[in-house]
């Protein structure tokens, strides 16, 4: 059992275990598109960052375009365990071809795509405000039926800024070089599967503002291995959009995680193509000896361990106040 709880806890996406903020092994974002409903703990700098490459190729405009690019973020715990500071961002070299005539002509873009800073609050934790179902002694069929508690998710909010710099032209004409971000997150644990759901406004100030969702359903195969689908739509005049990622993460070690995955769309304007791999590496400087697993039980274990600290045990152990 304890290490089905490790596997589920390294789990990409901001996954880990049910009932705790901080856990013994990384939990990383990467390699989809969502954002977990916990924070990384505090006091812990996570380091998420990979490349990618794929390819545009749009019917109408009759244009092919090669990509190549970095994705980066920095994820920090900051004064409690429900609170997260974060950045994310990304840097793309792109080379477009359209045939002109008996020829081609080539537009090459280098710059920063997105630079998104932000911050992450958890709302709700059912595995701390939710009481578990006790277990019926007297009916097996009881203890089988489904129960309601575990459709409950923990549920945060994100808000945060995109920022560019001077003409960038990943930015479309018009658009403010900082603009608001803000989502609903989602999240809910069932054993060995974890269900992320984003619900995303994007750029809502602007002239073309981006709404969309990103629902991630991740597996823990062993310990150390998941894998994960995603969809994720895109819905503004500008650019729309249903995308579908697929792919695997590997822990290495408790602090440190492999991964990788692909993406393809479901129209030609453009069709689109990608695969990615990255890292995420955990800086651990968290100090406070919060319980992994904050269930009612395990608060009754923390507060035996809050009466054994403060002396209230010791005249048990002198034999001062025992029966004997």
């Amino acid at each position: 059992m304890h290490y089905l709880k490790v596997g589920i806890a390294f789990i990409f996406f901001g996954i880990f275990n049910a009932n705790a903020q901080y856990t013994e092994t990384i939990n990383s974002n990467r390699p989809g598109e969502s954002q977990g409903a916990y924070a990384v703990g505090k006091n812990v700098l996570q380091l998420e960052t990979g490349a990618y490459f794929g390819n545009d190729n749009h019917s109408l405009f009759n244009s092919d375009t090669d990509i190549l690019g970095a994705s980066y973020g920095l994820r920090y715990g900051f004064l409690t365990e429900i609170l997260e500071l974060n950045f994310f961002g990304s840097f793309q070299d792109q080379v477009t071809s359209i045939p002109v005539g008996n020829s081609v002509d080539e537009f090459k873009t280098t710059n920063f795509k997105t630079n998104t800073i932000g911050a992450k609050f958890l709302l709700f934790d059912p595995g701390v405000s939710v009481k578990e179902r006790e277990v019926n002694l007297y009916s097996w069929k009881a203890n089988q039926r489904l129960d309601l508690r575990s459709l409950i998710p923990a549920v945060s909010v994100y808000g945060g800024a995109n920022f560019s710099w001077w003409d960038n032209p990943y930015m479309f004409e018009g658009e403010s070089e900082i603009s608001p971000k803000a989502a609903i997150i989602t999240q809910n644990n069932w054993g060995n599967w974890v269900l992320v759901m984003n619900f995303i406004a994007d750029k809502f100030t602007e002239e073309f503002p981006s709404y969309g969702g990103v629902f991630t359903l991740t597996h823990a195969v062993t310990p150390k291995f998941a894998v994960f689908g995603e969809f994720q739509t895109y819905i503004s005049d500008l650019y729309a959009d249903d995308l579908v990622r697929g792919g695997a993460a590997y822990l290495f070690g408790k602090d440190f995680q492999l991964d990788i995955s692909g993406l393809v769309n479901f129209k030609d304007t453009p069709s689109r193509w990608q695969v990615a791999a990255g890292v995420s590496y955990r800086f651990d400087f968290h100090e406070d000896d919060e319980y992994i697993e904050d269930t009612y039980e395990g608060k009754r274990n923390q507060r035996g361990e809050e009466l054994e600290e403060t002396g209230f045990y010791k005249d048990d152990e002198e034999g001062e106040g025992s029966d004997e």
